[in-house]
């Protein structure tokens, strides 16, 4: 089964890490080949090509330039009408538009993947209503609830994303080897915040409980996430301002855009990313618990579904007070730290194991195809080649 996996490729985040794993997946589901057809170049195109998959480019889009969407258009019809594949699976509400009447010209069935919340309201989303996908695969069931509205007859399919499973155990060697790096003192409770800067992330929620903490001589922040666009340069000023208010500058450290994440969370001790709006899934929580590292967030949107008493613990989302005791009770009891830490593999596992969610979803796929009817797309696809 041939699937070509559609997406912008100019910033990275979540969905950046999802098409990788993938794409890194591959060898362990060879009935289920993956092309990826992207707009930009940057890391993950980088990335793609590294690992040698086949990667088409398209020409950057900007939808305030109509011309641009048409070039690719043009280009992704070409790729299609010349190499048929069996779906195409578009990423976002973004490659949502750009892919879907295209798909529907060459008689592809496709699969829209949702990894955010939808509202309705965003212009993409109406111009997306207007071409409704063939299946949804919504990557948690907060997802799902609000993707019926935009596309209320269109199948949904709730399906956790693969997450590539973190290399080896927390290590002694590790953590003393980061913690010197960056000049933390060995006897500290780390404590990791890695995302975007995104203010629903909930970095300032996470400042103003450890402001409530800064009497407490054991504790060291890192703050791991770039600057991509221009308006995160404000709010990375903005976080900088509230520390130095907090009085907590010396405690809170900014790491800037980091390629060794997972390096970071293999020193920490705790990682807690409080957000203050619901976060469609969270790859961050599910690499944390790979890692053995407890996850504390606020109880809403995705990690409802996926963080239990387990692994982490989860607080009343904006309650400062709640937050702060609860990070305050992990760097009190290494014990507690230490039970969250063995319970998150498993449940990682459990979850997001990349070979069990990529049979899955090639399931999915099968599913449709057969809703569709092989033969029929088939048949469409020979005439629509003769037309054109």
């Amino acid at each position: 089964m041939r699937t070509l996996h559609v997406y912008s490729g100019n910033l990275f985040g979540g969905i950046e890490r999802t098409l990788i794993t993938i794409a890194r997946a591959g060898a362990l589901l060879p009935k289920l080949q993956s092309h990826f057809c992207l707009c930009f170049e940057g890391t993950l195109s980088a990335e793609l090509r590294k690992l040698g998959v086949p990667l088409h480019m398209l020409n950057p889009v900007r939808v305030s330039r109509p011309w641009t969407l048409w070039s690719a258009r043009r280009k992704l019809r070409e790729l299609l009408t010349s190499q048929p594949f069996d779906a195409v699976v578009a990423h976002a509400c973004w490659s949502h538009v750009l892919a879907a009447p295209v798909a529907r010209d060459t008689k592809t069935p496709f699969v829209s993947w949702a990894h955010d919340t939808l509202t309705g309201k965003h212009l993409l989303e109406r111009i997306a209503r207007r071409s409704p996908p063939d299946l949804i695969i919504a990557n948690s069931r907060c997802t799902a609830a609000t993707v019926r509205p935009v596309f209320p007859d269109a199948p949904i399919e709730v399906q956790y994303p693969p997450v590539a499973t973190s290399p080896g155990e927390p290590s002694g060697d590790t953590r003393r080897e980061v913690r010197a790096e960056l000049g933390i003192d060995p006897s500290h409770c780390v404590i990791l915040l890695a995302s975007r800067l995104e203010r629903w992330k909930g970095h300032t929620l996470l400042l103003d409980a450890l402001a409530n903490l800064k009497d407490k001589p054991d504790w060291t922040c890192l703050i791991a996430g770039g600057v991509q666009r221009e308006h995160e340069q404000a709010y990375l000023d903005e976080l900088r301002a509230q520390v130095r208010r907090a009085g907590i500058e010396s405690r809170v450290k900014f790491l800037g855009q980091r390629e060794d994440v997972n390096r970071l969370l293999r020193s920490a001790d705790i990682h807690c990313q409080p957000n203050t709006a619901p976060e469609p899934f969270g790859i961050a929580f599910v690499e944390a618990m790979q890692a053995g590292v407890p996850v504390v967030t606020t109880a809403q949107g995705g990690p409802m579904e996926t963080v239990d008493e387990s692994c982490g613990v989860l607080t009343p989302p904006g309650d400062v007070g709640a937050l702060a005791a609860a990070l305050a009770g992990l760097i009190d009891n290494p014990g507690l730290r230490a039970t969250l830490a063995r319970g998150g593999p498993a449940r990682a596992a459990a979850l997001c194991d990349p070979t069990t969610v990529l049979t899955q979803v090639y399931e999915k796929f099968d599913r449709l195809l057969a809703r569709k009817g092989r033969s029929e797309i088939t048949a469409s696809r020979a005439i629509t080649a003769v037309e054109r």
